[in-house]
This record gives C-alpha cells, sequence and structure tokens, in this order.
C-alpha cells in the first residue's frame, strides 16, 4: 500500500494528464531500500538514474537536491519502500519533445513487501515465462517506466508459491526475473547475464558482482543459455529490496542446496542495517 506521495515536492497523489509519463511511459524510476530512514546503497541507485536521464535526455535533478528530499520526505521512517520517478514533463500530444520541459518527480513511500521468511530460508520456486524481452540498447541496464513485457510476463502465473518468473530476450538467452536479476553458480565462477541489449543492471547485482572476489569466486557476465541453467548447481535471484533468494526448483528442474547463496546472504546481512527478511 502506498503511504503517502510527493509531486514535485509538495504532497499530493496527482499529476497532470498532459504528462510525457503517463503518456508514454516517457520517464524512469528507481525502487529503494528504506531503512531508518536511510536508503540503502543509494549512490548506486542515483548512478543508475543519473545515466538513465542522460540516455533519455532528461535533465537530472541535483544529487544533494535528491537526498535532502528522500530526508524530509522519510527522514522518520523505519522500514519501507522509497520509489521515486521521474518523468520528463508535462507537454502537448505527439513524440516530439519540446524545449525547456520541466521534469515530474514523484516519491511515494510504501509499506514492506509481505514475502514468506522462507523464501529466503528454503528458497523460492520459479518458472520460465513465455513472454520475451525485446532488444533495445538504448534502453538496455535503466529502470524506464515502460514495463509493459514484465507486466504481460507476470499474468502468465497466479498460483502463490511461485515467486517469480524468469524472462529470456528474443533469441532464447536468459535475461533475468520480471522483477529480479538472476546469478548462476558453477564451480567458482559466478555468472550473470549480460543486459546490454535488454534488462535491468539492478543495483544489488553490481553489489554481487564486486563481491564475487572476496567470497573466492570469479563473476562473470555473458549470454547465458538454457543449457547452461540446466547444468548450474545453484541459481539465486536478486534485488534491491529482497537481496538474495536461493531457488530451489525452476519447472522441472530441482537444484541442490544452495552453499555459495548462503555466503552471499551472510555477506550481505553483514553489512546491512537490514538482514534481508520479510
Amino acid at each position: 500500500m502506498i503511504r503517502r506521495t510527493w509531486v514535485n515536492g509538495v504532497e499530493q497523489n496527482t499529476i497532470s494528464a498532459s504528462d510525457r509519463g503517463l503518456q508514454f511511459g516517457d520517464g524512469l524510476f528507481e525502487t529503494m531500500a528504506l531503512i531508518g530512514g536511510k536508503v540503502r546503497h543509494v549512490e548506486r541507485h542515483l548512478d543508475r538514474l543519473t545515466l538513465g536521464c542522460e540516455r533519455l535526455g532528461i535533465p537530472c535533478p541535483r544529487r544533494a537536491e535528491l537526498l535532502d528530499e528522500f530526508s524530509r520526505f522519510a527522514g522518520a521512517e523505519g522500514r519501507a519502500v522509497l520509489k521515486l520517478v521521474l518523468t520528463r514533463g508535462v507537454s502537448e500530444r505527439g513524440y516530439r519533445i519540446p524545449e525547456s520541459l520541466q521534469p515530474t518527480r514523484i516519491l511515494s513511500l510504501n509499506d514492506w513487501p509481505n514475502y514468506p521468511a522462507e523464501w529466503w530460508e528454503q528458497g523460492v520456486k520459479v518458472r520460465w515465462c513465455k513472454t520475451t524481452l525485446s532488444g533495445q540498447p538504448a534502453l538496455a541496464g535503466l529502470k524506464h517506466l515502460n514495463r509493459l513485457e514484465q507486466v504481460l510476463a507476470r499474468r502468465e502465473w497466479s498460483d502463490p508459491d511461485i515467486a517469480e518468473g524468469l524472462m529470456c530476450d528474443r533469441r532464447g538467452y536468459l535475461i533475468g526475473g520480471t522483477m529480479t536479476n538472476v546469478f548462476l553458480v558453477r564451480g567458482k565462477t559466478l555468472t550473470t547475464p549480460r543486459v546490454d541489449e535488454c534488462g535491468v543492471a539492478g543495483t544489488m547485482r553490481t553489489t554481487i558482482l564486486e563481491l564475487a572476489n572476496a567470497l573466492g569466486l570469479e563473476g562473470a557476465v555473458q549470454e547465458i543459455a538454457g543449457v547452461d541453467v540446466a547444468k548450474a548447481e545453484e541459481m539465486f535471484l536478486t534485488n534491491a529490496l529482497i537481496g538474495a533468494w536461493p531457488v530451489h526448483q525452476l519447472g522441472e528442474l530441482r537444484l541442490p542446496r544452495s552453499t555459495v547463496t548462503r555466503q552471499v546472504q551472510s555477506v550481505l546481512a553483514s553489512s546491512s542495517p537490514n538482514r534481508f527478511r520479510a
């Protein structure tokens, strides 16, 4: 549930019907874990937002101003989800971008998701999605507002025991989940799919790739085919809110107890004020 919202620094929950974020999905967003009034990995989120603004040509708010606004908006909160939406702003009808648009900035405070605790402890069940991701390097890696492919993929199942669906590109290579990045473990190699054609470069994905050496693993970013998934010794899912979920079942594929995933969870817990639990 959304607890409260600010639009351009003012407490309200409406925007113009002519906003380009609503009309065309012309904008970006960041979904952030708020713990004790502070955003976890805030610099990683703002780095990705800055990159997205550069790619789309949207004026990016100054980092210091965003940090100040985060503090004023949610600094008194305990654990919650802080979402930032930044659109190109309000314009007349048509795709052409007028000059001197004023971006629309939306902050919302949301309840922490109520995921079962056993998903961290025992692992999750996931499935393959039929919906594929289209390639577009200009948008790849970003949290842009066009999420219809993920919406269609999430419509494919209603079983509450299935935590996530995995999505491939049009060639059949694994890209990620509808809301997560994916890691495979085989031997001493920790592999995650490339996201330079489509998909999202998650903040937790970046964090775990940087942790690989400390765990005695080689981090690798590469194309992952179905045969690679079938050979995996472990699989886990990541995002900014969940940290890491072990995967114990993908369709008919059963995966063993996740030793490396437990190490990843332990390192994340020791470096965070929150232990990534429901």
